[in-house]
């Protein structure tokens, strides 16, 4: 095979050992890039190979590993995304998370493919990386600051407003175990606790600006027909998303078919949805619209609005996920309250699902008595209540009284509570899932099973959407013709599961936003143009077994097994009203489903790779 960098690449992966204060630089190996590709699978592939089992995720030997893909950073739609990674202080197992904005634009342009950080500064202390010149500065100033006051505090000081930051707030230097890490002050790689791990190394933002130009791009002709494709094919999703991203008039229906996740999850009608969606934000708020490098849709909304309680636009707005957590979740009707929840949120670097979720679970015990207002200082925790919402999201970040509980997130807390919450806390390895409900898309909720992350609705498949051939024509070159019934929990569904979960790790290793029609020709496509390879389908689905293949070696590596795929007892119990009333999952079914997507993977019993696919799949 040619050992020349393919195209897209940079070559180069920075090293920063922030204990030594120690800069080094990488070769990348093109035979390494065509089998881990970039993103996710050079992120899930250097946590296999060089975390020893059982590392504290919040000790110094954690590595936090941002990666581009081939295609981040370059002119296309979709394409402005990156890839950020650790053991999870939230799991115990892998964190993954995306984010789009401008800073892969700025790190492609500065010659690198990833950096992988590990140690920890004595002092608080922000990456800068100029091209060659990287540095580790002074950050005291900062600690115990907002994004906002961070990044606007380091571009002054650098002199430079085209720098762009990955960084935390107060949440992650507290080291909150659901914090974020904010990439400019819309952008968020949010789950399973990233920003928490950054904390613990010190580390208030890696700033990046890059005066280079891109890798090269083999067949500009190529690479050129995949862009026009793209902008000339929207979908009506891409329509809708220009005007209010998520969370629109869109997911009106999702109580009429149980999807929306109501009273932490226990319940299924909340008719003030039309109160909280977007469409009521865009009618009576200051509202604008941005978007991603290189992208033409402008999904990203701006939101504020001034009076005794004011919410300063520079932060975004609140997306579908962020509504339904601090909304129908918690059982809070005040739009204003939401929007002032992502806002604190993000100025925070708090993971806005974590930490509506874990309000909810909270909520629900103070309702049934096992929490009163002496262990919550004071607050009337009920469903409903903004006021205490709100004052909730302030002691979480400070991890102060209450807060430092809430700040374990739902699985250790219910722990502590004990008392029978376990029954209702919503989580998979730790992981409080996306605000979508298996109940009533049990395809979903294999997936969150299965997620090496835990319950993350983004590597999950939508089964209301899959019930009409020309839904399913993602999987015909698969086999699969007929449409999947929503009830279907038997191996064709389990078979679509594990086709997603490779499209999921592949999207996500190229570094493309979920948004944008990837289709399997397109991706293709795209990858030969760039990159310069012959590839095919069947290659990049054998990278993407390989990828998660490994990801799941790693969790076990860290201590995780089959008793962690498990999905929380109340999706085994009917709701209380609505649609899905009569209607919880079969524990049964999903255990037979469980096992067949093990054989399926050509693990063993135990979800244990055999060695023999670890060898057919070239795994070192």
């Amino acid at each position: 095979m040619d050992k020349a960098i393919p195209g897209g690449y940079n070559g180069k992966i920075l090293r920063v050992d922030l204990s030594n204060q120690k800069i080094t630089t990488e070769e990348l190996d093109s035979l390494f890039c065509r089998r881990y590709i970039g993103g996710a699978g050079f992120i899930i592939h250097y946590l296999w190979k060089e975390l020893r089992p059982g590392v504290d995720a919040l000790s110094p030997d954690n590595k936090l590993i941002f990666a581009l893909g081939p295609l981040s950073g370059l002119t296309l739609p979709g394409a402005a995304r990156h890839c950020v990674g650790a053991k999870s202080p939230l799991t115990g197992g892998l964190a993954k998370a995306e984010a789009g904005g401008s800073w892969s634009f700025e790190l492609k342009r500065a010659g690198y493919d990833a950096v992988i950080i590990e140690g920890k500064t004595a002092a608080p202390s922000y990456l800068y990386i100029h091209d060659q010149d990287v540095a580790i500065k002074d950050a005291s100033h900062l600690w115990g600051k907002d994004t906002k006051y961070a990044q606007t505090t380091i571009r002054e000081e650098l002199g430079d407003e085209k720098v762009e930051l990955a960084m935390i707030g107060q949440a992650g230097e507290n080291m909150v175990r659901y914090a974020c890490i904010m990439h400019g002050l819309h952008d968020a790689a949010g789950r399973g606790g990233l920003g928490a791990v950054m904390g613990s190394k010190n580390l208030k933002a890696v700033a990046v600006r890059g005066t280079g130009v891109a890798p090269k791009v083999c067949d500009e002709e190529g690479f050129k027909e995949v862009r026009q494709w793209l902008v000339a094919n929207p979908t009506p999703l891409t329509q809708f998303l220009k005007i209010y991203g998520t969370g629109g008039p869109d997911v009106m229906p999702f109580e009429i078919i149980g999807n929306l996740p109501v009273r932490n999850f226990r319940d299924g009608l909340f008719p003030d949805l039309s109160k909280i969606h977007v469409g009521n934000m865009k009618d009576t708020m200051n509202y604008s619209m941005h978007g991603c490098y290189g992208c033409y849709i402008r999904c990203k909304k701006g939101v504020g609005f001034d009076g005794p309680i004011s919410v300063d636009p520079a932060y975004g707005g609140p997306e579908y996920e962020t509504i339904a957590a601090f909304g129908s979740d918690c059982g809070v009707n005040d739009v204003k309250a939401i929007v002032k929840a992502n806002e604190r949120c993000t100025a925070y670097s708090l993971d806005t699902i974590s930490t509506g979720s874990t309000i909810a679970f909270a909520m629900e015990c103070f309702e049934r008595g096992l929490l009163t207002t002496k262990e919550t200082d004071g607050l009337e925790l009920k469903f409903g209540n903004s006021e205490a919402m709100l004052k909730a999201i302030e002691l979480i970040a400070a991890r102060k009284g209450f807060g430092n509980l809430l700040a374990e997130g739902t699985a250790r807390m219910s722990k502590k509570i004990g008392k029978g919450s376990e029954a209702f806390a919503l989580h998979v390895k730790g992981l409080e899932p996306g605000m979508h409900e298996p109940r009533a898309k049990p395809g979903l909720g294999y997936a969150y099973m299965l997620n090496p992350q835990g319950a993350d609705h983004c590597w999950g498949i939508h089964d209301v959407m899959f019930q009409s051939p020309e839904a399913t024509k993602q999987f015909n070159p698969f086999g699969v013709f007929e449409p999947l019934t929503i009830e279907d929990m038997g191996p064709r569904k389990v078979g679509v599961v594990r086709l997603n979960h490779f499209a999921s790790v592949l999207g996500d290793s190229m570094a493309t936003c979920n948004f944008l029609p990837y289709n399997w020709d397109i991706r293709i496509k795209a990858m030969n143009a760039v990159t310069g390879w012959n590839t095919s389908l069947p290659e990049l689905m054998k990278a993407a077994e390989r990828i998660i293949t490994v990801a799941r070696l790693f969790n076990i590596k860290q201590g995780l097994s089959a008793a962690d795929d498990m999905l929380p007892a109340r999706f085994y119990q009917p709701k209380t009203d609505g649609v899905l009333s009569d209607k919880p999952l079969n524990k049964r079914k999903y255990e037979a489903g469980r096992k067949f997507y093990y054989a399926l993977m050509g693990w063993d019993a135990r979800g244990v790779p055999l060695p023999d696919k670890v060898q057919e799949l070239e795994i070192a």
